[in-house]
Order: C-alpha cells, then sequence, then structure tokens
C-alpha cells in the first residue's frame, strides 16, 4: 500500500467517524488501527498522517479527531505491551532455570569477560553476581598461563573442555572441568561463548585415592627395608597432599629411645635431634588407638595443619608424620587418603621388620661361613650378595696360609641360592679348608672334594678355582673344576686367562686326575679370581664381561689389591645390582724387594723415607700403618747415623724390604760399632720402644763390626 492510498483510506475513515457525531462507534479507530498493523503501517507514518488530515478540520472536532488516532495506536500499544510482559516473563523463567542448574554456567565474549554467571558458578568459585564483568585473568584461576592458552584455543576453534585447578574465594583449592562452546547464528560465528563449570574435586580426589592406594600397594610389597617404604610413601603422597616429608617412629626396645627413619631429608636424624613439638606429639600416639589419623597444627583446631600423624598397626609401636611442604587447610579427602593407606602400611612395615630379622639371621650365617682373619699381604677379598631377598648364597672364597711362604686361595660356586645352597657351600669349604691345611695340591684337592660333594645332597654341579702361590718365588699352581678362568695381569703385558687345567664340575663324572698348572708372577702382577656373578650378563656373552674385567685388571695394574678389587666391583656392577651372588680375591705379588745403600749421613733420611713409603704403597700396606712403619724405619736409621761411626768418617748403611707370607720385613744394617741402649732412657735412646711399640717383632744383632735392626710387622 502507498502513502497515497493509506492517506486517503485514513482521511476517509477519520472523516466517517466524525460525522457519526455522538453516536459514533468508538471501536472505529481500533478497527481501522488492527487493519493498518495488518499492512505493517509504521506508527510515525499514522501520526503524520493524521495531522496532515487533522490540519483541514475545524477546530471543534479536532479533539475527537485525536481519540481516533489513540483508538487507532491502542491496538500497536496492546501488542507492544503483549510482547513486553512475554519477554519480561521469559527472562524470569530464563534466570530461574539457570539457577536450577547443578552445574556452573557462565557467558564470556572474545575478550574474555565474563558477563553473567549463576549461582553455582558463585559456589564453585566464591564469585558470584555481584562481581560482574569478571575480566580476564580470572582471580579463581590457578594456573593462568595454562588458562590463557585454553582461551586462545577457544577463540580458534570455538570450544574448549578441560580440567583445572581452582582456588576459591575462601582460599580452598578444588578442581573443576570447564566446558565453553561459540554461540552461532545462521552458521556465522557469533561474538558470545557460553559455558558450564563443574566441580570434580571429590571424583578426582577418589580416582587419586584408588591410583595411590594400588600403586603404594603394590610397592610397599615387595620393598626390604623401612627406610624403602618411607620413600615409596613420600613419593606417592607427595602429589596427592603435597608432603614434604615423612618420619617414623618405632618404639622397639624398652627405655631406650625410639628409632627414627626419615624419607625427604638428607641427613638420618636421631630422636634426640626431633624437634621437640613433633617429640611430644610423637609421645602422645603411644595413647592412640591402632589406625589412627589426625591432622596436627599450631593455630587452633580451625587449621592450617602443619601435617598428619598417622599410628600404625600390628607392629611395635609406630607412628608417622605425614609433612606438608607449606601449612594449609587438610580436607576430608586428605585424612580419607591416609586413613585408607595406614592399613597397606601397617603391613608393609609387619612384613619389613620380619625381613628385617631373617636378613640379619642369614647375614649372620654368612658371615660365619667367611673368611674372618685378614688375608695376607697383597691379598684382597670381596663378597657382594645377590639383590634377591635374603642376601645370601653358595658363593665362597678361602684365603689361607699353607706354610712360611705359600698362600692357598680357593674360589668356588655351588649351584642355586639361598639357605640351601649356603649350606652346601659351608660343608664344601670346611672340606677346601682341610685339604689345603693337610698339604694336597690343587688337582688332588679338587679330587677329594669330588668324594665329598658326592655325599652331600644339592652339590653336584658345584664349580671350583684352587691355587696355591708361592710368595717368595711367585709360582702358582692351580686347577679348575669347571670354574670361570682366573686373569693374570702383568705390568707391560696382556692380560691372560688361566685356562691350561680345566675340568668338569664337581661330582660330575670323570675320565681322570684332575689336571694341574703352573704359572709365574712376576711382581707387580695382578692375579684375580670370581665367580661368575661377577661378569654373566642376561643375553650377552660371558666373554664379554671377561673381557671388561680384564680392561679394568690392566687399567689398575700400579694400585693395591683393595683398590683393584674395589674398582672391579664399582664398575662391573649393573645398574639393579648384581642378580648372581659375587666373590673375588685379588692378589697384588708386591713388587720385588727394596734395598737402599747409602752412605750414613742425615741428609740420606728424607730420600730413605720417599723410597720406603712408595714401596709400602706398591705392596699394599695401608697408609696409615705405613707411617708408622715409616716412623721406626727412620728412627733406627737415626740410630745408626748418631751412632754407628761416632768419632770417624761415616760408613755404609742399607736398607732392606722384603714381603713375607703374611707380613713384610725391614733390616737395616749398618758397619760401625755397637753402643748399648741407654737402661734408663730420658729424652733420647727411646728408639727401640717405638720400634717393638710398633712392630711387635724386633731383632738387634749388634757386633763389633757392625748392628743390624730387623723389624717384621705381621698384618694378619
Amino acid at each position: 500500500m502507498t502513502d497515497d492510498d493509506f492517506g486517503r483510506r485514513y482521511a476517509e475513515a477519520l472523516n466517517a467517524h466524525l460525522a457519526g457525531g455522538d453516536g459514533a462507534d468508538v471501536d472505529d479507530g481500533r478497527q481501522f488501527g488492527r487493519q493498518a498493523l495488518e499492512d505493517r503501517v509504521a506508527v510515525a507514518d499514522i501520526v503524520e498522517c493524521h495531522f496532515r488530515v487533522a490540519e483541514e478540520l475545524p477546530a471543534s472536532v479536532r479533539p475527537a479527531a485525536l481519540r481516533f488516532l489513540q483508538q487507532t495506536l491502542a491496538e500497536r500499544y496492546e501488542q507492544q505491551r503483549a510482547r513486553a510482559d512475554d519477554l519480561e516473563h521469559r527472562d524470569a523463567f530464563r534466570t530461574a532455570l539457570v539457577n536450577s542448574l547443578q552445574e556452573g554456567f557462565f557467558v564470556v565474549d572474545r575478550d574474555g569477560t565474563i558477563g553473567e554467571v549463576n549461582e553455582a558458578f558463585a559456589a564453585i568459585t566464591g564469585c558470584g553476581p555481584e562481581g560482574l564483568p569478571y575480566r580476564w585473568p580470572y582471580p579463581w584461576l590457578v594456573d593462568q598461563d595454562e588458562a590463557g592458552r585454553r582461551l586462545a584455543q577457544l577463540v580458534e576453534q570455538g570450544s574448549v573442555q578441560a580440567e583445572t585447578q581452582l582456588r576459591h574465594r575462601d582460599g580452598r583449592y578444588s578442581w573443576a572441568e570447564v566446558s565453553i562452546n561459540s554461540v552461532t547464528t545462521d552458521g556465522a560465528d557469533g561474538d558470545a561463548y557460553v559455558g558450564t563449570i563443574r566441580d570434580v574435586t571429590a571424583a578426582r580426589a577418589s580416582a587419586a585415592r584408588e591410583r595411590a592406594v594400588v600403586r603404594l600397594a603394590t610397592a610397599v610389597g615387595i620393598a626390604t627395608s623401612v627406610a624403602e617404604v618411607l620413600d615409596i610413601v613420600l613419593e606417592e603422597l607427595r602429589a596427592a597432599i603435597d608432603l614434604t616429608r615423612v618420619v617414623a617412629v618405632m618404639w622397639t626396645k624398652s627405655g631406650a629411645d625410639p628409632e627414627v627413619q626419615v624419607a625427604g631429608s638428607a641427613e638420618p636424624i636421631a630422636w634426640r635431634d626431633l624437634d621437640p613439638f613433633l617429640q611430644a606429639r610423637f609421645t602422645e600416639t603411644r595413647d592412640w588407638p591402632p589406625l589412627s589419623v589426625q591432622a596436627i597444627g599450631t593455630a587452633g583446631p580451625a587449621g592450617p595443619w602443619l601435617g598428619i600423624m598417622a599410628v600404625l598397626s600390628g607392629v611395635a609401636p609406630t607412628a608417622l608424620w605425614l609433612e606438608n611442604a607449606e601449612p594449609r587447610v587438610i580436607g576430608t579427602d586428605d585424612r580419607l587418603l591416609v586413613t585408607t593407606l595406614v592399613g597397606h602400611l601397617s603391613l608393609a612395615v609387619q612384613h619389613v621388620r620380619q625381613f628385617e630379622i631373617a636378613r640379619e639371621a642369614s647375614s649372620t650365617l654368612q658371615r660365619t661361613m667367611m673368611p674372618t682373619t685378614k688375608p695376607p699381604v697383597g691379598f684382597a677379598v670381596r663378597y657382594e650378595p645377590a639383590t634377591s631377598p635374603l642376601e645370601i648364597g653358595g658363593d665362597w672364597y678361602d684365603v689361607l696360609a699353607v706354610g712360611d711362604h705359600q698362600v692357598g686361595i680357593v674360589v668356588g660356586d655351588c649351584v642355586g641360592s639361598g639357605l640351601s645352597a649356603a649350606a652346601v657351600m659351608g660343608q664344601l669349604r670346611s672340606s677346601a679348608r682341610v685339604l689345603l691345611v693337610n698339604g694336597a695340591s690343587p688337582g688332588r684337592l679338587l679330587d677329594e672334594l669330588d668324594s665329598a660333594a658326592a655325599l652331600i645332597a644339592g652339590a653336584y654341579c658345584t664349580t671350583v678355582f684352587v691355587g696355591i702361590v708361592d710368595a717368595d718365588t711367585g709360582q702358582m699352581a692351580y686347577s679348575s673344576a669347571g670354574h670361570i678362568p682366573a686373569l693374570l695381569a702383568v705390568p707391560g703385558g696382556p692380560v691372560r686367562s688361566l685356562t691350561d687345567a680345566t675340568s668338569v664340575p664337581l661330582a660330575v663324572q670323570k675320565t681322570g686326575p684332575r689336571p694341574e698348572a703352573s704359572t709365574f708372577l712376576p711382581p707387580g702382577s695382578t692375579l684375580m679370581l670370581y665367580t661368575d656373578g661377577l661378569v654373566e650378563r642376561r643375553e650377552e656373552l660371558v666373554d664379554n664381561g671377561i673381557e671388561r674385567a680384564g680392561e679394568i685388571l690392566a687399567e689398575t695394574i700400579e694400585s693395591s689389591a683393595d683398590v683393584v678389587a674395589d674398582a672391579v666391583l664399582q664398575r662391573l656392577v649393573p645398574k639393579d645390582g648384581f642378580d648372581d651372588d659375587v666373590a673375588i680375591v685379588v692378589y697384588r705379588r708386591p713388587p720385588a724387594p727394596l734395598m737402599i745403600d747409602v752412605v750414613a749421613t742425615p741428609d740420606q733420611l728424607s730420600d730413605i723415607r720417599r723410597q720406603i713409603t712408595a714401596w709400602l704403597r706398591a705392596t699394599g700396606i695401608p697408609d696409615d700403618l705405613g707411617g708408622d712403619i715409616v716412623l721406626v724405619v727412620n728412627e733406627a736409621c737415626t740410630n745408626s747415623i748418631e751412632h754407628a761411626y761416632r768419632g770417624a768418617t761415616p760408613g755404609r748403611m742399607v736398607v732392606c724390604t722384603e714381603a713375607k707370607g703374611r707380613g713384610i720385613s725391614i733390616q737395616i744394617t749398618d758397619f760401625g760399632s755397637w753402643k748399648l741402649p741407654d737402661a734408663n732412657p730420658r729424652t733420647r735412646g727411646r728408639g727401640v720402644p717405638l720400634m717393638r711399640a710398633v712392630s711387635g717383632d724386633v731383632f738387634l744383632d749388634g757386633t763389633s763390626t757392625g748392628t743390624t735392626v730387623t723389624m717384621n710387622f705381621q698384618l694378619s
């Protein structure tokens, strides 16, 4: 309809209404208004048309014409009012609907500004409608950086889902699952996003408890010490409840201080070193019932808490202190997690205590089966148990002096492990020792052991290497019953495997006597006998392990036997420890005897001390004992310098050192006159008593043609 058509029709309708006078229908304007609404005539057009027509009307009828206009517009007003009432009702309904949601609801724009939230959102974050709008960064987020990346993802992809940690306005921490999606219209991206937020703290804590309980119960079930149990507890609970330290206190002996074990501290702590506050709390736990769990703090019943104290059950009175990294509120979930774990920890500690008793018994048995005397000069022995529960097995060694200058060496390996293998080992070792003492040669000794092994259950297929070393000549006779070959490293030469006298293991049928071979050990050479646990590795040839051991011997050729033994163990031990027992005997033949022939003058003393010190170290004498030996040698040399040639031209002084059997012998000889020592020495004349105090075996041979002082030092 054109404006001219509507104007004509409006003028006709208005004039018809005015012509009716007082009897005109009051609904004429409404009817025309409904028609105009159907024809979508704008209100402004109706008003403009009315005043154009009214200008031509007499002033007396203009009020009546205005009432017609009002009636025309009344229908439009009623419609708009109804629409407004409907919108108001719908807004109230929408608000009630949103607030009835159990999940938090919010609306956010592209800039990250939140313009609407519901009551559940306020309950989760502590930030309600009264604080709107909330601009980025939000006060309830803990990890702002991660949230920033999520916001960028939202703008780029139009939606995002994530779990994030929240900090409530009252300080509580929680976890929430957030889901945000863009609002789209006609397929185009909108400029707003709607999101939901759901508190998943309880579900997350429940899942974490279940995982922690499963992991911890599995891990502590195979722990072998209380310290290991505590380390596992700390590792599992560090993230769950922000632990920094775990302390266990065990009252095992009446009247004595309790034992203290700590995880998370670099230094061990004794009971007396504990903080008095903790001492008092631990003492109080002795009156608590088993499986008690209690938060401990200093600020009153409302917290924050320093940590959690728990009492175990089924073992000697034992309490655990789980210390927080920072004082904080300890929630119900934390207490529930610890309470759940206390039962598992009680069983674990009970198991560990029983295991420690068994381990101590097995270790005592092992020690009684191993040699207790110190080996002769040049020898070092090591026994490294496998990482099996009882740390005991069938490997053994023996080093036994069998004469003035001969030393017998035996290294063996019984099949199997545990107490049964140890029992077999003990019987075979005793038999071998008796045979050595009775002078059996290596080959004959193994023949006799065959007979003994045939009578011992479990001795079948035991391997043994026997060697007898002549410390004076360096000759060694040896024989092997299926044992891994000994290694010999010679200065300046290749490392050799001693394989010239190898036969089958014990109690295995053989065709003749055990073979026997001999080899020479030059001064300064290193011999190593060992069991296969040192060099055998899964999925690797044993020759590779033997080669590595030989390389270590070559690299340490100038070191003492103790240094060599330690180096071999340290460099060959697998990452997870030896999975089989390891027995090692290292013999480093002392260097050739040292002879120093000088003029008996004071200026020679420093060089004598230097040469003696170097020879002692090369022989393998410990530095503390070597220092004492150098002291008394210096004293004996000083006596010769001061007294042997008094009043005459200084003559010769000879110092000789030699390794003999289980010790060393040192002689200091001069060719002057003999002076009797003072019977009542004051400030001087204490040299001989000092020599006797250090060596314990001093011989003085004084004649008119010279004096010889002989000092013997026994090392075993």
